[in-house]
């Protein structure tokens, strides 16, 4: 089978059109003829020689895709060949096929492409898991998600509104947070010309967020805590601006703040499973009905998996990347 490879820690120039061995579904495993396969941040990573894959996974990059059920192990039963779905992947989406847990794979909602469809797996996943089952963000709280115009941004934004949270983003151009107030935040924070510190403070009457979910790190670490309300939870995914950061920790004991974070790729066959039933039970028929969609902004053929990771690097795309095989 045709896939790109990383042939060595890098940037975008090190992603190579390869032939690979076509892999086979073991135990509760399926085998996806792709159509389609998402690009996201974690893919750079891996890239970069940042984020290394965990024991077992495929060393290709690629944590989701699209396509056709063609073969199936033995012990499942979800799935049969000639099924279509998208779904979580540990690795390997940037291949004709690729192998997945069968509870990892969900059915392609009512009226989304094969484009569409590969670009929902990573986000949904990641977010229903750490603002709705990590961070307990409920109806009528504040919430705060960084990076509103991102694959992730743009999803958390359409959910934590449709469950009845008030949003607030922040953005790095007009045109992005123009689109964030489209999906549904109340406020859209320009970060270059504003303090968003300040602005919520401001549209909260001082109280602070209940729930915040950042991408970003580094100096927004201690900015967090401070525009968090008593008893808020801040949840961190990602580290764009450095992992460390200097912390007032009695503000966290006076507010009795929470402080978590979570990857996703690492978590147990068990804990994604979890993941996907809550999905198929709480999100998917809101997909079904074009309550919500998710945001593209380009599409690549795989082997020009260079230019979508230059793409994703420049921070200049608005919603989600996806590679067309």
């Amino acid at each position: 089978m045709r896939a790109i490879e990383i042939t060595k820690a890098g940037g975008p120039e090190v992603l190579a059109l390869c032939e690979r061995p076509m892999p086979q579904p073991m135990h509760e495993e399926i085998l996806i003829k792709v159509e389609a396969a998402g690009v996201n941040r974690p893919d750079a990573l891996q890239r970069a020689g940042a984020y290394a894959p965990p024991k077992g996974a495929s060393d290709l990059p690629g944590l989701e895709a699209a396509g056709e059920v063609v073969a199936i192990g033995a012990g499942v039963t979800r799935w049969k060949a000639g099924d279509k779905v998208c779904a979580l992947l540990p690795g390997g989406g940037y291949a004709e096929y690729v192998t997945t847990h069968q509870d990892h794979a969900l059915r392609i909602p009512k009226g989304l492409s094969m484009v569409e469809a590969a670009a929902l797996c990573e986000t949904y996943f990641t977010v229903w898991s750490t603002v709705f089952m990590r961070g307990r963000l409920q109806a009528g709280e504040t919430f705060l998600v960084h990076g509103g115009s991102s694959g992730i941004g743009t999803t958390a934004i359409q959910l934590a509104k449709l469950y009845g949270a008030r949003v607030f983003t922040t953005a790095g151009s007009d045109e992005k947070c123009a689109l964030c107030k489209k999906l549904g935040a109340e406020a859209a924070i320009n970060y270059k010309t504003q303090d968003y510190g300040e602005e919520i403070k401001r549209l909260t009457g001082g109280t602070g967020v209940d729930l915040i979910l950042d991408m970003v790190g580094g100096s927004y670490i201690p900015r967090n805590i401070r525009a968090l309300a008593l008893e808020g939870r801040l949840v961190m995914i990602a580290f764009l601006g450095g992992p460390k950061a200097e912390l007032n920790f009695a503000q966290i004991m006076m507010k009795r703040l929470e402080v978590t974070g979570a990857t996703l790729r690492p978590q147990s066959d068990q804990a994604k499973a979890a993941i996907a039933e809550a999905l198929r039970e709480n999100v998917w028929p809101h997909l079904d009905s074009g309550r919500i969609a998710p945001v593209m902004d380009q599409t690549f053929p795989l082997e020009d998996a260079f230019r979508a990771h230059a793409r994703i690097e420049s921070s200049g795309h608005i919603g989600k990347i996806v590679l067309t095989l």
